[in-house]
């Protein structure tokens, strides 16, 4: 998904899900992301009281689905209560006007074959309607992950696309954090990964509190972390996708500036 005719991209951050227009505003944002419920629970999605006003707004959305979702893993005491989790927050989030839902990659527990794994997600797409596209983001953490190294978002990409009857409702989240912490180098990242799924819906920028291929998931405002901003500036450059800073809230406002005066 391209920036609109060669434009610079549209940018925004991840908020709170309380009144996400008026966060939008308070940080100059284009774009907007967040959950409909609690991130790391079960129950079901809850639609935000500021629904047809995000409708109606010139503001994109963008939802996060729980971070408890795992569609690969063997446990069908978490596979299945995951995907009905997964199908709530698809209908959900279109029903707000979402681009896309963000799902993390998910995990195989040790062990377990991770073509279990991609099997897992394959069959996702061949159940599940999906009225908006699907974003898988890469993962920053775990051995056993499914999105972490290229190589296996490579081996999860042949399975998803050949299990859903549409590919377009197939996308990729670009974390630039979980790429650095997964252990893959930035520099020349977005052509190494448009080869293997072709698209970029949405990149995460962020800076990693942590080291390289550390596997910590530690999200840091753009400049204080451990990346070279200019490794930075050119992911969202190449990618030619909307960009969300998950970044610390106070320091968002700051993200957004940056990444308008230097893209």
């Amino acid at each position: 998904m391209d920036s609109h005719d060669g434009a610079r991209p549209r940018i925004g951050a991840h908020v709170d899900q309380d009144d996400p227009l008026a966060h939008a505003a308070a940080r100059d944002a284009d774009v907007v992301q967040f959950f409909l419920g609690d991130p790391q629970g079960w129950k079901g999605p809850v639609t935000p009281a500021t629904a047809d006003a995000l409708r109606a707004s010139d503001v994109d959305v963008y939802v996060h689905a729980p971070y408890v979702i795992n569609v690969a893993t063997a446990n069908n005491r978490i596979r299945i209560p995951s995907r009905k989790l997964l199908d709530s927050h698809l209908k959900a989030a279109a029903a707000i006007g979402a681009k896309g839902l963000i799902v993390h990659g998910g995990h195989v527990n040790a062990g377990d074959d991770p073509q279990t794994g991609f099997d897992n997600w394959r069959k996702v797409f061949e159940r599940t309607e999906c009225p908006i596209p699907v974003l898988i983001e890469n993962t920053a953490g775990g051995g056993n992950a499914m999105a972490r190294k290229l190589e296996r978002i490579a081996r999860l990409w042949d399975a998803v696309t050949s299990g859903a009857p549409d590919p377009s409702v197939v996308g990729f989240c670009l974390d630039t954090c979980h790429f650095h912490a997964g252990g893959e180098e930035l520099l020349g990242l977005v052509e190494r990964v448009k080869a293997i799924t072709s698209r970029i819906d949405l990149v995460h920028c962020n800076d990693s509190r942590d080291a390289f291929d550390s596997g910590a998931d530690r999200h840091a405002n753009l400049g204080s972390g451990q990346i070279d901003p200019e490794l930075i500036l050119e992911v969202c450059r190449a990618a030619g996708a909307p960009i969300v800073v998950e970044t610390p809230f106070e320091g968002q406002a700051d993200d957004i500036a940056f990444l308008r005066k230097h893209l």
